[in-house]
């Protein structure tokens, strides 16, 4: 997929060193890049948006001569202390974690720190634990620019309502919290529903049917996520209202672009996950080396409408 550039805010503090001396943990001197393993365990593989983060990953670490080892989730935070605990078993130089759950995940956090294993999170954080770095999107920002956007389009008056993430998860919170920030600085418009469909395009058709059977006059959807807002133009089709309904979603996957570009959905806040997992990489390969790197990375994101789809589309 063809992107813009977008600058990451950042400077990451990068040394991938050739050759070196490592002290088993990886945190004395440059390691030789094929003694670093690094392992990467993601949410779900199911959510295009994370396919493409691991594909970022594995083209860093191809690129930087060291083994990465990927686990999936599949959404289950049980699973996923069982992935990070295999990882721990196996002495990875450091751990790259993108949570289920930024709570669940805290003991393994913990379990990592005491084996001495640096950690870093990718697009979701962590409730607790020592975390050597944190990559992720200005999500704050990409809420509040999605309101502004929703509201203007709907002339700045109307009903509203909002799509949640998986709730405790830090995407949904900031998310959230920056479309609260766009709704505290308007007038006239009123958010008659805010329902969790936990990024999942199933519930959000679900909720977006119960919605929009609830308030006749609803104007506009915000969700959290893509695969919510798909769901939501799958609900507003089946009502016959797909053509009164503004809907924003939030990652800019292939689908929601596509959507946008045919005219079924309205805008979508761009991420690259590409980068984020390339520089969720290129972080543990830093720290793995014994440098020191910013401790908060953030990704600039960039709204996406009818009118510059095609700078996003293949």
């Amino acid at each position: 997929m063809r992107r813009p550039l977008i600058a990451v805010v950042a400077t990451l503090t990068l040394a991938v060193a050739a050759c070196g001396n490592d002290d088993g943990n990886g945190n004395d001197g440059d390691a030789a890049a094929g003694d670093v393993t690094i392992g990467l365990s993601i949410s779900t593989l199911e959510n295009p948006f994370f396919v493409t983060l691991r594909d970022g990953a594995e083209a860093v670490a191809e690129d930087a001569g060291i083994e990465l080892r990927v686990s999936d989730a599949r959404d289950d935070a049980q699973s996923q202390a069982n992935h990070v605990q295999d990882f721990i078993t196996r002495s990875v130089d450091v751990l790259v974690v993108n949570p289920v759950d930024t709570a669940a995940i805290v003991p393994s956090i913990e379990a990592a720190n005491d084996a001495g294993i640096p950690v870093v999170t990718v697009d979701r954080g962590s409730d607790g634990g020592e975390i050597a770095a944190h990559v992720a999107s200005d999500n704050v920002l990409g809420g509040r620019l999605a309101g502004e956007f929703l509201f203007e389009q709907i002339g700045d008056s109307g009903e509203v309502a909002q799509l949640e993430g998986i709730a405790g998860t830090s995407a949904a919170r900031d998310r959230g919290a920056g479309f609260q920030e766009a709704l505290d600085a308007a007038s006239g418009i009123d958010l008659v529903g805010s329902q969790a469909a936990n990024f999942s395009r199933d519930e959000g058709l679900t909720v977006a049917e119960n919605v929009l059977q609830a308030n006749s006059g609803l104007a506009g959807v915000f969700a959290q996520n893509d695969e919510m807002a798909l769901g939501a133009v799958e609900a507003a089709r089946s009502a016959g209202l797909l053509d009164d309904l503004v809907i924003v979603g939030f990652d800019a996957t292939d689908d929601a672009l596509a959507a946008i570009d045919s005219g079924e959905m309205d805008a979508t806040v761009a991420q690259l996950p590409s980068d984020m997992g390339g520089a969720a990489i290129e972080a543990a390969i830093a720290i793995a080396n014994g440098d020191d790197v910013d401790a908060e990375q953030s990704v600039e994101v960039q709204l996406v409408t009818a009118d510059n789809v095609g700078d996003f589309l293949e």
